[in-house]
This record gives C-alpha cells, structure tokens and sequence, in this order.
C-alpha cells in the first residue's frame, strides 16, 4: 500500500515556491509573481471535477475585480494524467480556451506542489502575501452550486482585508469538491 505524504504547509508559514509549466509554454515562477503582485491567488484545479467548471466565471470575476489592486490568481493542476486522461497537458489547453480564462493555468506533473501546500481537493484556494506566506486556505465561497445564493465569500474576503492590511478571517476553512487523483 502506497502511502501519500501531504506536507500541508499551515497557514502563517511560508507557501512553497514552485516552478511549472504553463499552458502558454512559459515557465511559471511563484517569486516572480511575488515579486510584481501584492498578492497572489493559488487554486487546485482540475479539468474533470464538476465544482471546478461550477467556479471559472467567479474565479474570473476574482481576478477581473482584484488585478488592478496588485492580486493575480494562478491555476494549478496536479491531477494525475496517466490515471484520467483528462487531465492531460493538452485538455488543460482546451479547458483554458473553452472558458476563456484570464489567469494563467499551470501543470504540475510531479503533484509536489500541490501535494506541498496541503490540497486534497479541486477547487481548493490559497492566498499568499507579497512575503511569501500563506494567509488564507480552503473554500472560494459557501455554495459552489448557486452563486446568487453565497453568504460568505471567503477567498474574495481574505484577499480584500490582505489588500486592505487586515487581519483575515477566518484564516482557513475545509475545502469541498472532487478528490485530487494521485500517482501511485
């Protein structure tokens, strides 16, 4: 039996750096963005799961409403392709294209960045400060299905109180959606 170790970087410590690929054949540098953004969005995503496709347009709008202030948002994929095809280099191009996003989507193969900053799950959000420290993890919202029907945004509030210099909270909330899909 394989056992998985999940560093699960806590909140208030330093996000691992990363260095990915992305869609857009550059090579993506987590200090670089640290170094230009204020703050900097991290999401576990995936080309198949169902909560995924059921936040693009908010994740979208996040990073519309927030850019301007000095925020991005960085997709990363760290499904296992060679157990569902899906999640293929080549499908995360066409997943970009079809949803038209405005953020960057990167590839981690290897799922140690994924697998560093404690993700279980896709759609799971990480908010990191120009530092370089985790500030706030888990969910974009509490109702993945209807967005009319949120009563707490907690990613878009722990990236507007970091924005503001204030204290976030709550700092960490349990992400829901679909389990990340492991190498063996």
């Amino acid at each position: 039996m394989n056992v998985l170790e999940i560093i699960d970087t806590p909140v208030g410590n330093y996000a691992p750096d990363f260095e990915l690929p992305g869609i857009d054949k550059q090579v993506h540098h987590l200090r670089r963005y640290l170094e230009k953004f204020r703050a900097v969005g991290v999401i576990s995503m995936s080309n198949h799961c169902p909560y995924v496709k059921l936040y693009l347009h908010r994740l979208k709008n996040i990073q519309r409403e927030f850019y301007k202030q000095g925020f991005t948002l960085i997709g990363v994929n760290g499904n296992d392709a060679s157990q569902l095809a899906i999640e293929s280099f080549e499908n995360m191009k066409a997943l970009a294209a079809d949803w038209k996003l405005n953020f960057p989507y990167l590839w981690d193969p290897t799922q140690d960045v994924i697998r560093s900053f404690g993700a279980r799950k896709t759609p799971t959000a990480f908010l990191i400060d120009s530092n370089g420290v985790l500030r706030y993890k888990g969910l974009i919202d509490d109702n993945p299905e209807n967005p009319s029907g949120v009563k707490r945004h907690f990613f878009k509030t722990a990236i507007a109180c970091l924005l503001r210099g204030q204290e976030i909270y709550p700092k960490q909330t349990e992400a829901a959606g679909t389990a990340i899909v492991w190498r063996n």
